[in-house]
Parts: C-alpha cells; structure tokens; sequence
C-alpha cells in the first residue's frame, strides 16, 4: 500500500488516506460509508492517523489491506479525492524521532576526502547516525523557506524507513518486524553553517536543523518484495534533478550498512518509537557538496525546484523560497 498523510484544499484537519490509482481514499470515510451500506463496522477500529496505526501496526495493516481489496469494488467518489487536488504532507508529519544515518560508502568516502580525511576503519564495523530535528518536516510540493545565514544550500538524496510496533533492543534479523515502509527523503543541508560546526565534534546541528521533507507515501514493504536480489540488496534506482536537469543518479542496492543494523543500532539500550523516521545517509552522488558546485551550476537557490524520485517510492518535490 502507498499511505499518506494529506489535507484538502481550504480545510487544515490532517487526513490519514491510501492511494489508489489517481486518487486518494479517505480511510475513516471509507470504513463509515462501509459500515452504513453494509453493516460492517471493523475498519473503525482503524486509527485516524498513521501514526498512530503505527502502534499497532501488525493489526492495523491487515485491517488496512482489507479495506483496500473492498474499496477496490465499490465506487469510491464520495470518500476520495482525485491526489492533484490534495495537499500532501510527511507521511508522519510529526515523528517522535528522526535519526539519520551514514550508510552509503561512496559518499562517506567523498565527504571525508573533502575534509582531508581517509575513511576511518571502523566506519564499516558500526551503522552510525546522528539526531535530526523531528519538528520540521515537509511534504511533496511544499515549499522550503531558504534558511538564514546560508550562502551554500544543498540536498541530499536519501530514503527512510518508518516504524511500526517500536521496540528495545531488536537484533538485526528481526528488523523486519519494526518496519512498516519506506518513503523519499531529502535531508536538506546548510554546508557552509555544516563547516562551522564540524571542527567541534558536533556536528552537523545547525547545518541540518531546518527542513527535512519526506514522502510522498509510506510505501509498505509488500509493494517492493520483488525488488531484492538473493544477497539481501534492494534494488531501486534513486534521481534527483534540479530544475528539470539530472544532477544525482544512484541506486539502493549500494548500501553498506543494512536497515537491519541501523535499527539494531538505534534501539541499542533505548526505544525506537512507532512513526520514527531513519534515515539511509546520502546515496553516492546524491549531493552538490559530494559532485561540487562547479560541476553542478552551483549550490540551490530561491526559485529552484529539487526533485527527487526513486522507483517504486514515488517523486518528492519541493521548491526554495
């Protein structure tokens, strides 16, 4: 299923919905209209958000899953809308967390270099991440205020898992049980306030601590189960373009570090959170700093549009103000 959190226009409640072809289907309206026409009252057990479906996910979604095959046979005007006309926010809109990881070789060994640094050895022996700002999150075609004191701004192609259920201390081959879906994400970056901070150890913080947008679904793992080859590598193409001209162009199957690790290393000792976000660290070639400035046309603007697209997860577009 590709679910979503959306709003209609004029209207500010959050909607909690499910795509079907070029439409979006109001799930809480769905399951009443099920319930009056066919005395069915099951699917208003569902939660009126995904986030807090997330809680518990393993029955939700089978929930989720009947709804959708039912909904499939009926005509679905009176509780859908065509997707044009949504205002599509985060999946979550607001995550407990968001842990963002550092798991793509390629361009960990770029950003070193760039610093004067080899790849430290033990890189390839811990998935490591740091804490993101939870509380500024944006959807597809929302627009992204151009951050003050920024003369460097950049994108990072990325995607994310979502948590289901949660849980402490999930070992690596139980991961599968905590994971929801996977959606786009574009870790936005203020380099120049990055550089800042990273000679202190801290880092990055203020480079990061802006806008990150996600979406446009929460994809669930049934739609790409056929995209893994037999090493356990998933395997979906990851673009980005920047006004329309391809600038980063790479694939899931280069992850160095499995979601599997990242969430035994991020539930080592503490909770992770149904509705949490981790993230997947920046794909090779997935930003300006990583290809340059001057092979690029320069770091992002106002005006221009960021648009990200990997397969079977959808676009994510955002443009700068």
């Amino acid at each position: 299923m590709k679910l979503l959190t959306y709003k209609e226009q004029l209207n500010s409640e959050q909607i909690f919905g499910f795509k079907m072809d070029d439409s979006i289907i109001n799930i809480y309206k769905s399951s009443k209209f099920i319930n009056e026409k066919f005395k069915d009252e099951k699917f208003l057990s569902i939660p009126q958000s995904l986030k807090s479906a997330l809680h518990e996910w393993d029955k939700n979604f089978l929930l989720l899953k009947e709804l959708e095959a039912k909904v499939k046979h009926l005509d679905h005007t009176q509780f859908s809308i065509k997707e044009s006309d949504a205002i599509i926010l985060p999946p979550v809109p607001d995550p407990p967390a968001f842990r963002d990881f550092y798991a793509f070789e390629q361009h960990v060994r770029a950003a070193r270099k760039l610093r004067g640094l080899e790849m430290n050895p033990d890189w390839y022996k811990l998935a490591i991440f740091y804490f993101s700002n939870p509380n500024c999150c944006f959807g597809h075609n929302q627009d992204i205020p151009y951050p003050l004191a920024t003369t460097e701004l950049d994108y990072e192609l990325e995607f994310a898992i979502v948590i289901g259920n949660g849980g402490t201390n999930i070992k690596s081959e139980n991961a599968k049980s905590v994971i929801a879906g996977y959606t786009i994400l574009n870790d936005w970056s203020s380099r120049n306030l990055q550089r800042e901070e990273m000679p202190m150890s801290l880092g990055p913080a203020k480079g990061k601590d802006f806008a990150s947008s996600f979406g446009p679904y929460m994809v669930t793992p049934d739609e790409i189960e056929n995209d893994w080859d037999e090493k356990g590598k998933l395997h979906l193409r990851m673009t980005c373009h920047v006004n329309g001209k391809l600038i980063s162009d790479g694939n899931t199957n280069d992850l160095y570090h499995s979601f599997g690790d990242m969430i035994e290393r991020a539930s080592m000792n503490t909770k992770v959170i149904p509705g949490e976000y981790i993230g997947s660290g920046t794909v090779g070639t997935g930003c300006i700093l990583e290809l340059r400035p001057e092979n690029t046309g320069g770091w992002i603007k106002k005006g221009d549009t960021v648009t990200m697209e990997i397969e079977k997860l959808g676009i994510l577009e955002n443009k700068i103000i």
